[in-house]
């Protein structure tokens, strides 16, 4: 079901992070509606680094690529700040969207960015944000593809700044509503009584983040539309690779860690490798 009209639908959509082809894949079997194309899981696995702006344009639309020829799930997908002025933005939003986006993120940091729960942010000022805005809807090739404005406001400027903020992105024509980094209840309610009526709400959930953790299905309650949880599979799987690593170094085999891994054949199954070859014999040439 494309997003725009899941949305339109009781419940909130849960979009996992993922960061390849193949956590796009498990996050597909495991029976998620959509997928959230994370930005800074991009430049924690691709990279090696943090989330600060150095994810390019290019290395993420191929990203999306790679992903969108694996799933057919519907890719909300981290786009920064538009990598660089409204123009930028819109070469962003037609780049993503061929690629296979569903929805592009869209935030009113300057450049170079970072993680909306790291420190030291800066924003550019809200009437330029509106034209980026207004740029990335005019860009897009079809209506179905969303546009969500992000404003990492209240870690700058204050919550009313970034409620005030919302509301022009909304009038700019967003169609989804970002209010980075609330820290407590009480700003995610008053999130939800300014903006709840204007556009569908999203909610970020960050491990150890500024925002308190809470399922989505309180969240939808509360009446946010869609609920991502950006990260959370790069820090589940380091840790475990952590772990691998110090195993394997300790006692020079992978034995000892064999019940909390994949064997060869289970692995193969799970990215299915014996369809793929089924499907390869299918064109063979008959004798």
């Amino acid at each position: 079901m494309p997003l725009k009209q899941r949305l339109t639908q009781a419940g909130p959509v849960v979009a996992p992070g993922i960061y390849d082809a193949l956590t796009a894949k498990l996050a597909m079997d495991a029976g998620f509606e959509a997928a959230y194309v994370s930005g800074a899981a991009v430049a924690y696995t691709r990279l090696g680094r943090p989330d600060i702006g150095l994810v390019s344009m290019t290395e993420m639309s191929e990203t999306v690529a790679l992903i969108r020829d694996r799933i057919g799930l519907p890719l909300v997908v981290d786009a920064d700040n538009g990598h660089g002025n409204a123009l930028n933005t819109q070469r962003t939003v037609r780049l993503f969207e061929r690629a296979g986006a569903s929805a592009l993120q869209l935030e009113d940091q300057t450049l170079p960015k970072r993680c909306g729960h790291l420190q030291g942010k800066a924003l550019i000022p809200a009437a330029e944000m509106v034209g980026k805005v207004k740029a990335a809807v005019d860009a897009r090739a079809s209506s179905e593809t969303l546009i969500i404005a992000r404003t990492d406001a209240i870690a700058v400027e204050g919550l009313q700044a970034a409620l005030d903020r919302a509301s022009l992105y909304a009038e700019a024509g967003a169609d989804l509503l970002f209010v980075e980094a609330p820290r407590d209840q009480e700003q995610m309610s008053a999130i939800v009584r300014r903006l709840g009526s204007l556009r569908p709400l999203l909610a970020n959930m960050v491990e150890g983040g500024d925002t308190p953790l809470a399922s989505a299905a309180d969240l939808g309650e509360r009446g946010f539309s869609l609920v991502i949880f950006p990260g959370g599979i790069v820090r589940a799987i380091a840790r475990t690779a952590q772990a691998y690593y110090a195993s394997l170094a300790m006692h020079g085999s992978t034995t000892p860690f064999a019940d909390q891994m994949f064997n060869f054949d289970g692995l193969n199954r799970v990215i299915g490798t014996p369809e793929m070859l089924e499907l390869g014999r299918g064109y063979d040439a008959v004798p």
